[in-house]
């Protein structure tokens, strides 16, 4: 039995992930916190009704704010009642589009999304530690993007959301520290990449259904191991391995 957090469950992909994680028999994940930043979204109350004993709205009203994040860590240690935390997903994160061009990005616009994409991720981590450690998986995975890959900059030269771009590339290298600092400590961090999906973010002409991509998200959180500590990988759907236009979803290790 694993117990998961979610961060940026109110809606989206991470709405999505509790959902297909309850989903799963209780014998497998039998404890899921759903972070927001505000009271719950209708869709997430929905799911609380319906799965009291396996599901935890946590609000965290600024998950870069470490101390928050901390007391949060209290408060769920305490319903965990001696157990610990086995998975955290970093999923909360934010957009800005800039159609005029980089030059019309504001620093505050870019610190803004750095702080809340990859300062977030940071402070959340940090506070959960303690508890990941006491858990029998150690693992943390960081939702990133292939927008933040720069060996493909050109790919997605057309996308004009410069500081979500910075951001993903900066999450992939938060990703690696934290990697090499816990590896003695059998701790598994990975950088994600959710693809294109259908979401208010992604917008309806995206690749993939959210239904697809939550469970596509789901098993690489639930399958990942020690093997893949540092990696930045793709989600994999069936018939997309070898698509020929710009993104592909084979499951595999993404180019930095």
């Amino acid at each position: 039995m694993a117990t998961i957090l979610v961060t940026g469950a109110s809606r989206g992909l991470g709405l999505e992930l509790v959902k297909q994680l309850l989903d799963l028999p209780a014998a497998t994940i039998d404890k899921v916190f759903a972070v927001t930043r505000s009271q719950p979204t209708p869709g997430l109350q929905e799911l609380v009704n319906s799965s009291p004993d396996r599901l935890t709205n946590v609000m965290i009203e600024d998950l870069s704010d470490l101390s928050r994040a901390t007391q949060a860590s209290k408060d769920i240690e305490a319903v965990l009642q001696g157990r610990g935390l086995d998975i955290l997903v970093n999923n909360a994160g934010t957009a800005v589009e800039c159609p005029s061009g980089i030059c019309s990005m504001t620093n505050q616009e870019l610190l803004d999304v750095m702080n809340a994409n990859v300062g977030s991720a940071h402070a959340v981590t940090t506070a959960f530690i303690p508890l990941l450690r006491k858990g029998g998986h150690r693992k943390v995975v960081n939702m990133s993007s292939a927008l933040g890959s720069i060996t493909r900059y050109d790919t997605y030269q057309w996308a004009t959301t410069y500081s979500y771009k910075m951001s993903k590339a900066a999450m992939n290298m938060l990703t690696v520290q934290y990697a090499l600092e816990f590896d003695k400590e059998d701790f598994t961090f990975i950088a994600l990449s959710p693809g294109w999906i259908k979401t208010d973010l992604g917008g309806q002409n995206a690749d993939i259904d959210l239904e697809v991509g939550g469970k596509a998200i789901r098993d690489i959180v639930l399958r990942s191991d020690r093997t893949d500590n540092g990696k930045f990988l793709c989600i994999r759907v069936p018939g997309w391995e070898g698509h020929k236009g710009m993104n592909q979803y084979d499951g595999l290790e993404m180019p930095w």
